[in-house]
């Protein structure tokens, strides 16, 4: 058990990113577990892993294993007499890694997302920025987080992998973020189902996955993460 107080853990490359949101299944102590399930199958497979749980389960998580923990969410706001808000420094205080920024669950502004990715920065906290389309993905890689990931609202939750149904949408994206921010790894998410999705993204240039509902609505996530890390 890590802590809160020491320094959170890097994020790696290829990443599989998991997002657990807030499905009812994945609360609490499921979220602890399934945690463990990702931190155990990552390290056989030699894949890095992160996982963003619900808020409120930030600190339990981060504090039951020893993979980065993100937040879902974050503002960028200076802890303090804020109520409702979530401040880098709390992520921080929980043992958190960083943050997902401007999901299409929950979408900021462009002023909103380049102030958060610096908030973070400036606490050695990692920034996901994710984008709808290509020309968004443009517009954001000019906030020089350290992740991207690209993800077509009309394919999340689907049966169909962005890497399989639009493949053009990764290259597009890589060579557009490429053209602002070549440190910029982009990540790809919408639809990821199995390991050929996976195997698919990183053929067409990403740096890893943003996965959710391939794990947190199967029967087990369990076998859905083995089957998701066997595509890297």
């Amino acid at each position: 058990m890590r802590p809160p107080s020491t320094d959170p853990p890097p994020l790696g490359r290829p990443l599989f990113l998991l997002n657990l949101k807030v499905y009812h299944e994945c609360l609490g102590p499921a979220a602890e577990r399934i945690a463990g399930h990702l931190e155990e199958l990552g390290r056989a497979a030699g894949v890095p892993v992160a996982i963003a749980p619900a808020t409120p389960d930030l600190g339990r998580v981060a504090a039951a294993v020893e993979i980065p923990v993100l937040a879902q969410h974050v503002d960028p706001v200076d802890a303090g007499a804020r109520t409702g808000f979530v401040p880098p420094e709390s992520v921080r205080a929980a043992g958190g890694s960083g943050s997902l920024i401007n999901h299409s669950e929950h979408p900021v502004s462009p002023a909103q997302a380049r102030a958060t990715v610096t908030r973070l920065g400036g606490m050695d906290l990692v920034a996901v920025v994710c984008a709808p389309t290509v020309p968004a993905a443009r517009r954001l890689a000019r906030t020089h987080a350290p992740y991207l990931a690209i993800e077509p609202p009309e394919l999340i939750g689907g049966d169909r992998a962005v890497s399989t149904a639009r493949p053009a949408v990764i290259t597009e994206t890589v060579e557009a973020v490429r053209s602002v921010a070549p440190e910029v790894a982009v990540l790809c998410g919408a639809g990821i189902r199995d390991r050929r999705d996976v195997r698919r993204a990183l053929e067409l240039g990403a740096a890893g996955v943003l996965v959710a509902s391939a794990v947190t609505r199967g029967p087990s996530p369990r076998d859905a993460l083995a089957e998701l890390l066997a595509g890297f």
